[in-house]
């Protein structure tokens, strides 16, 4: 239901389409903010607001018109700190009057509420002159999902971050990289044309923003064809690593992750997203 704001554009529904596909993966009060289909910012806290601070703080730059989704009712205090930035749309489940009319001051903002309703589990793709379907991505593989080939295990944390890490990386176009530490998002390499770009991008973007990867973990939506990613992110910092193996070099990857000292788990499902 639209509260407020302009038509939505072809491209505003697309990404708005993009947005409750990534929250519906979370249950935790979660905040998430995509452009262009992928998220730039995305975090797991306690409260709606402290979710909306870390998931701001991910990329500050490419929030700036963004559209905004949250699994919470947005309260007065936490609508007053999304008010401080210029966006597109913002969608949640409800949101509180005072909340509404703080929104309602600016007349094309979008906002949205959202309706429960079963989203369809198919898609579509027009191309050439016909019409292509497949089933959706609907699975993300948990910890109970992931097997560990190297000798050293990921903690608990880097489990639950390894899980948090395939819920984005499923949703982001490859190739990409993510990089999450303490339930936020890092940064991401998103649809580079080779694997090792997606994560030297989504290095120089962390460090950007002035975020340590020390301890953080990284997710790949398809195997390791060489070990360099492996070589390049541990030395950046990551302690845990994620993919979904299949390469006849996995042996490799993972000769390099043991050399190195941190875990690497695999997933056997490919996201691939396109």
């Amino acid at each position: 239901t639209k509260l407020n704001g302009k038509a939505l554009s072809y491209n505003n529904l697309v990404d708005v389409d993009a947005a409750v596909s990534l929250i519906d993966e979370f249950t935790e009060p979660t905040f998430a903010i995509l452009k262009h289909t992928n998220a730039c910012g995305l975090a797991s806290r306690k409260t709606v607001k402290q979710a909306w601070l870390d998931a701001f703080a991910c990329d500050p730059v490419s929030a700036f018109g963004g559209v905004l989704i949250t699994n919470q009712k947005v309260d007065l205090e936490t609508a007053e700190e999304i008010n401080k930035l210029f966006f597109e749309v913002l969608i949640a489940p409800d949101y509180a009057p005072e909340a509404i009319e703080l929104f309602q001051t600016k007349k094309n903002r979008v906002i949205l509420q959202r309706n429960e309703l079963e989203l369809g589990k198919k898609q579509f793709k027009t191309l050439l002159n016909g019409v292509i379907e497949q089933d959706k991505d609907l699975v993300v593989e948990g910890p109970e999902q992931m097997t560990t080939v190297t000798k050293k295990a990921p903690t608990q944390q880097e489990y639950s971050d390894l899980h948090f890490a395939n819920k984005l990386v499923k949703h982001t176009k490859s190739n990409t990289i993510i990089l999450v530490k303490d339930g936020v998002l890092l940064a991401s390499g998103v649809g580079q044309t080779s694997r090792v770009d997606a994560l030297k991008q989504a290095i120089v973007k962390a460090k950007e923003f002035g975020f340590s990867l020390q301890g953080s973990v990284m997710a790949s939506d398809a195997f390791f064809p060489f070990p360099d990613c492996v070589d390049i992110a541990t030395d950046a910092g990551v302690t845990a690593i994620l993919q979904p193996g299949g390469s006849i070099k996995d042996a490799d990857s993972v000769q390099m992750a043991d050399q190195k000292g941190v875990a690497m788990v695999t997933t056997g499902i490919r996201h691939f997203k396109h």
